[in-house]
């Protein structure tokens, strides 16, 4: 584990133009008010290249660790791919499909899928 969070750290110190393999560590953590509800953390392997020059695309998985109060740590498994577009020098729009399994084993019965899509501005 310390070798994935040491890749990612150099990984995320990298300059964002060189594409290819890398390593994401994330977690998202969530509250309701005041009350703590829970976490999710991807451990994902993944693969970024440049679509032209304007455009670059990235897909990721790998073990997801879901952690709810009073329950134990449960392992899941997640992925994502997304797609970055500069539309303009200060414009640009992006998008990302996800999904989370239900639990422990690939099935397509609970596969939970987000999709994300957003506008950026840079001033």
């Amino acid at each position: 584990m310390k070798s994935f969070i040491a890749a990612g750290i150099l990984l995320a110190s990298a300059p964002a133009a060189i594409a290819g393999p890398y390593v994401n560590v994330e977690t998202n953590a969530g509250w309701s008010g005041t009350q703590y509800s829970g976490q999710i953390t991807d451990i994902h392997l993944g693969y970024e290249a440049d679509l032209g020059d304007s455009a670059d695309w990235y897909v990721q998985g790998g073990p997801a660790l879901v952690g709810v109060p009073g329950e134990a740590l449960e392992r899941r498994w997640s992925a994502k791919s997304g797609i970055n577009v500069s539309l303009t020098e200060k414009v640009g729009v992006y998008g990302e499909v996800s999904a989370l399994t239900a639990d422990e084993a690939f099935s397509n019965d609970d596969l939970n899928l987000g999709l994300k899509a957003g506008v950026k501005y840079t001033f």
